[in-house]
């Protein structure tokens, strides 16, 4: 089985490109999505997360904009989440991995794969890319998305430069959907893994 790792800044088109690993037949491992489950109503995280960051969690809800806020300006506060975090989602990618041992190959979609040194537990890494003026349009898009918000995100990320520079493979998203669909189906063939 050959494991994947797919990663890129903010609004590059990891999601999209995760579709299309999936639509041709690769299992896709989500961490965010892990994460808001973990942080989300009922979530197994919510109560710790409530104790180490008071008033962020009320009547058994996690406040996402309010922890947000605390971590984006504080980096100690950030590696707290992290230390809590971390180690939940390794026990549920563990589960998807035997879930799925069958594959010929599984994909991960980890956002700060590069930053947190991650890319060793992986067989190859593929970074999502898009010039920036993509980027910032695409983000900006987004419900409560502000200039100096994508510009602090952008500031813990690593520049997409060096991602592209450490990656195996590099798949562009700032063209059409079916040029990157392309792109996704030759990663896989050099892989050797036959497409759906």
């Amino acid at each position: 089985m050959i494991s994947i790792a797919l990663t890129g800044s903010i609004g590059m088109g990891k999601s999209t490109v995760a579709k299309m690993f999936e639509a041709a037949g690769v299992p896709v491992f989500d961490a965010d999505a892990v994460v808001r489950a973990l942080q989300g109503p009922g979530g197994a995280l919510v109560e710790r997360i409530g104790e180490l960051f008071p008033g962020c969690v009320r009547s058994g809800t996690l406040d996402r904009a309010c922890l947000a806020q605390i971590v984006l300006d504080d980096r100690s506060k950030l590696a707290a989440l992290e230390a809590l975090v971390h180690p939940a989602v390794r026990e549920w990618r563990q589960a998807f991995v035997d879930e799925h041992s069958d594959a010929p190959a599984l994909l991960f979609e980890i956002p700060l794969l590069l930053e947190t040194g991650g890319e060793k537990e992986f067989d190859k890494v593929v970074v999502v890319s898009a010039p920036a003026d993509v980027q910032r349009a695409r983000v900006l898009k987004r419900q409560g998305m502000t200039l100096a918000r994508l510009e602090s995100i952008l500031a813990r990320q690593l520049p997409d430069e060096e991602k592209r520079r450490r990656a195996d493979f590099v798949i562009d998203t700032g063209g059409d959907l079916s040029t990157t669909e392309a792109e996704v189906r030759d990663v896989l063939a050099c892989l050797g893994i036959a497409a759906r």
